[in-house]
């Protein structure tokens, strides 16, 4: 049987247009796949300079412990954590910009601890467990952080640190303050600003003998701040608190 000529022509065009599509949509679809990969590849790699970062920082942590912040050098991080000084300065080009990141997600966790240390539900309790709700989140984040204790208290520590240091120092003195005044509505400001002041250095004098310690003797410190920071308190804002007009007053040697 003869075929037309255009329909002959036809037919081949036909082909020709059907073999372009399946060439269009095989390399089409292995673009997507291309893409697919390409675009899990850096979600992997993300995701493996995360860990080494978690890597780095621990060991960071380990060596800020041991040696102190000053003592501490970059090649001492790298070994703690098992790696070449190369590898670590893919990441951090010195050991001050480790302290910065370590130092801001610990501050980032210790925020989160004091703000629920400092619930406004916990001025409901007395004196004591009101101790026990505030000062147990705040000493095990501490004893369970250590190198924590030591970017806030370290002498060489870097300036950013120390700047976000001081304004979360204020921050915890006003929530101390606002504490204070939920028990003594009728105390002068000024009074109440003076006694958070001085609850909370008598808790950062006992942090530092609570740190210094392990084991049995640890919690024996833990329990003589609790101790010493409710005889402070009790007389302040117990049922036998004197008048704080009459305190305002005291005359001073």
């Amino acid at each position: 049987m003869t075929v037309p000529e255009g329909k002959a022509n036809k037919t081949a065009t036909e082909a020709a247009v059907e073999a372009a599509t399946e060439a269009a949509g095989a390399a089409g679809a292995a673009g997507a796949t291309d893409g697919a990969a390409d675009s899990a590849r850096p979600r992997r790699r993300q995701a493996r300079g995360e860990a080494r970062i978690a890597q780095l920082l621990r060991a960071a942590a380990d060596v800020f412990c041991t040696s102190g912040y000053t003592a501490s050098s970059t090649n001492a991080i790298a070994r703690e954590a098992g790696v070449s000084p190369g590898t670590l300065y893919q990441f951090f080009p010195n050991k001050e910009a480790i302290a910065v990141e370590l130092g801001d997600r610990l501050l980032d966790r210790w925020r989160e601890t004091y703000g629920a240390a400092f619930d406004q539900s916990h001025t409901e309790l007395p004196l004591d467990r009101l101790l026990d709700a505030i000062l147990d989140p705040l000493i095990t984040f501490n004893c369970e952080n250590p190198a924590f204790f030591v970017l806030m208290h370290g002498s060489e520590i870097p300036g950013r640190i120390t700047e976000t240091h001081d304004t979360l120092h204020a921050t915890m003195l006003t929530r101390v303050e606002s504490v204070l005044a939920d028990y003594l509505p009728d105390m002068p400001a000024p009074q109440i600003h003076r006694i958070a002041e001085m609850a909370f250095m008598v808790f950062k004098a006992g942090l530092d003998l609570v740190m210094a310690s392990e084991g049995e003797e640890r919690a024996a410190y833990i329990q003589e701040l609790k101790t010493v920071m409710f005889r402070y308190l009790d007389p302040l804002v117990g049922d036998d608190a004197p008048c704080p007009a009459t305190a305002e007053h005291i005359d001073t040697p």
